[in-house]
C-alpha cells in the first residue's frame, strides 16, 4: 500500500492517509463491524473506546480468515451516533493503531454521524476494504457444520454415480 499525498491539501486532521494506492489484488470488503466480541456480548456499553477497540479487533479477525491483515486494508469507513464520541474513538484509534500499522501509514477514513446503529447500544460501526496481494496464500476452509455420517456420505457417492 501507498498513502497518496499532494501538496495541494493540508495535513491530515489524525490517523488517515488522503489517499491510498493498492497493489493488484483481490478486494477483500469487510461488512460493517461493531463492538460485540465473539460471544455476542457488547464490549464496554456506553464506551464508545472499548467497543472501537473490539471492533477494529473483528475487522482484524474478518481479514484474518480471508487470508489479509490489517496491512491490506485501503479504507475504512466509520459511522459514529454521537458528535462527542469522535475524541473518544480517534483516541481509541491511537492506541491501537501501531499495533496493526507498524509502518504508520494509515488507511483513508471516513466519518460520519448517523442517528443510530442496528441496536440502540451501539456507539460505533466500521467498514473496510482490503486488497490481499495477488498470490497470498488462500485461507484454509472450514467446514460450518459437522461432517455428515459416513453411512449419507456413502449414498450421496452412488447417487451421483447413477445421474
Amino acid at each position: 500500500m501507498k498513502a497518496i499525498t499532494s501538496k495541494a491539501l493540508g495535513p491530515t486532521l489524525g490517523m488517515y492517509s488522503h489517499g491510498m494506492v493498492a497493489p493488484a489484488g483481490e478486494i477483500v470488503v469487510v461488512a460493517g463491524q461493531v463492538g460485540m466480541d465473539r460471544k455476542g456480548r457488547l464490549a464496554g456499553p456506553g464506551d464508545v473506546g472499548a467497543q472501537t477497540r473490539q471492533t477494529f479487533e473483528n475487522i482484524r479477525a474478518v481479514l484474518e480468515a480471508a487470508g489479509a491483515t490489517m496491512g491490506h486494508v485501503a479504507r475504512f469507513q466509520t459511522f459514529l451516533t454521537h458528535a462527542a464520541d469522535i475524541e473518544g474513538f480517534m483516541q481509541a484509534r491511537r492506541e491501537v493503531f501501531p499495533r496493526y500499522f507498524a509502518d504508520r501509514v494509515y488507511p483513508p477514513n471516513t466519518i460520519l454521524v448517523v442517528s443510530r446503529l442496528v441496536q440502540p447500544e451501539l456507539l460505533v460501526e466500521i467498514e473496510a476494504m482490503a486488497i490481499k496481494p495477488a498470490g497470498a496464500p488462500a485461507p484454509k476452509r472450514r467446514s460450518a457444520s459437522p461432517r455428515a455420517p459416513k453411512a449419507v456420505r456413502a449414498g450421496r457417492r452412488s447417487a451421483r454415480r447413477r445421474t
